[in-house]
């Protein structure tokens, strides 16, 4: 949950019960993404009739639980930067990402600058 008196400040500085706030959200998102990942990955029904239609659905998930994998290993990342005091600094030019950003992308590793820079080299 955002709180708006949070996100409305100016200042890029997260205070402590702004890392509060992001830690429980991305423990949040950890138990949802595993539980995400444990039934995209689950083992189809050996009772399924059709083999077929089995191996359609298992391909049909392969992506997504890439994607929720992917997802899973940055908010542990997230986590872990958060553990080692090095949470809110971009990976490239290590300033600080806007505290807005973070709000709503707490696993984010990237400044808005970075991030475009990135996306524009894709």
């Amino acid at each position: 949950m955002v709180n708006t008196r949070i996100t409305g400040r100016r200042d890029r500085r997260l205070t402590p019960e702004d890392l509060a706030a992001l830690r429980d959200s991305l423990h949040e998102q950890r138990l949802f993404r595993e539980e995400q990942v444990r039934q995209l990955t689950a083992e189809p029904s050996r009772t399924d009739p059709d083999p077929r239609a089995s191996a359609a659905r298992t391909e049909v998930r392969t992506e997504p639980a890439a994607s929720a994998r992917m997802v899973l290993a940055d908010v542990e990342a997230a986590l872990r930067r958060l553990a080692e005091g090095r949470y809110g600094h971009c990976h490239l030019c290590r300033r600080p990402i806007d505290r807005a950003h973070l709000m709503i992308v707490p696993q984010a590793r990237y400044c808005a600058r970075c991030r475009q820079v990135r996306e524009a080299g894709r």
